[in-house]
């Protein structure tokens, strides 16, 4: 009777302890201590928004169910885009995964740090009040991203289009929440079979996003009249194509009608009115051998001017390059009906 009583007191005082360090209790299983709320000022750009947007997009057309945007979890990329941008902890046997020691998180080396008591897909569960594991994809290059860029290649590359579309490692699973963030050179990617339990995303300077959505509602557009000068006859004089766009209370844009330098015969532009060249990519990550073999093939057939382009030790190939991106994008239809997953590269 006694001992029985000992161990009573003995289960009672551990599981004091247990309430007291923060964790939960299930069953004779402990989870990690739930992290703080988002921050309340917390927003995601429109150009993620967009990004987000367009992988749903992707999805549908394979049958699959849109995913609901995380707060959460965009959060958490955030942090992480901004965190390998400004202090790289992506170094020596640490990827893109790992966390510096820069930040209000535990640092963590992926794959190094990786073990059954501790995994950086925590990290969402660490920092927020999402309450399991989720995990990421990262993309980066050499230059600011643009989300036309960064979808493609999430598409091309089979380890990303996995993610995408739950097929590979991640055939059968239900992805019910997913995190975007881009910052200058990196764009990261949070998915989780979970819903988020914390409110709806904010799009700065825009309402909440409250649900899994496929397409974006823009804001109204108002014209405002526009100041004009007036000619001797006294009838208003305004330049073709100038309109002025109010999107928001608070934004006024004025939109120039645009003008496209074009080259004439024996006449040179100026360099510095080339701001970026555009690359059509069709092929990424191949050996030196195999990319310039393709090149070479592609030479000699339909595409005159394709290159090898080197990044990280690996090799893509280019069939086309300009720096006038609406001859690009017109090239582009052309080389998808043979390409169907070629994409454009700004650099």
């Amino acid at each position: 009777m006694i001992g029985k009583n000992f161990r009573e007191l003995v289960v009672s005082a551990c599981l004091l302890i247990l309430i007291a360090s923060g964790c939960d209790i299930a069953w004779g299983q402990t989870t990690m201590k739930q992290g703080p709320a988002v921050p309340v000022n917390f927003c995601i750009h429109p150009e993620e928004l967009e990004l987000y947007r367009m992988i749903n997009e992707y999805r549908k057309h394979y049958n699959l169910p849109p995913i609901s945007l995380s707060k959460s979890l965009s959060y958490i990329a955030a942090l992480h885009a901004k965190d390998l941008y400004l202090n790289h902890p992506d170094q020596g046997s640490c990827n893109f995964h790992s966390w510096s020691n820069k930040g209000s998180w535990s640092p963590f080396c992926y794959p190094k740090d990786e073990n059954k008591k501790s995994s950086v897909w925590d990290k969402p569960r660490e920092l927020t009040k999402y309450p399991t594991k989720a995990y990421e994809i990262v993309y980066w290059e050499n230059k600011p991203l643009v989300k036309d860029t960064i979808i493609m290649v999430w598409k091309t590359e089979e380890y990303f289009n996995n993610f995408l579309l739950n097929s590979g490692k991640w055939q059968g699973k239900n992805w019910n929440a997913i995190g975007i963030a881009v910052y200058e050179n990196y764009a990261c990617a949070w998915f989780g079979e979970v819903s988020d339990p914390e409110g709806d995303v904010i799009v700065c300077g825009t309402k909440p996003v409250n649900k899994a959505q496929d397409t974006v509602k823009q804001a109204p557009v108002v014209k405002l009249p526009v100041k004009t000068k007036k000619t001797k006859t006294g009838k208003p004089m305004i330049n073709k194509g100038d309109s002025l766009a109010l999107k928001h209370p608070d934004t006024v844009t004025l939109k120039p009608s645009r003008q496209i330098p074009v080259k004439q015969p024996g006449v040179t532009l100026p360099t510095d009115s080339i701001t970026a060249i555009y690359n059509i990519i069709i092929k990424t990550n191949l050996s030196l051998d195999a990319a310039t073999k393709l090149a070479d093939t592609l030479k000699a057939g339909a595409y005159p001017g394709a290159t090898v382009q080197e990044k990280n030790g690996k090799f893509r190939i280019s069939v086309f390059e300009s720096a006038d991106k609406f001859l690009v994008m017109a090239k582009l239809k052309e080389v998808k009906k043979s390409y169907k997953d070629a994409w454009l590269l700004k650099r």
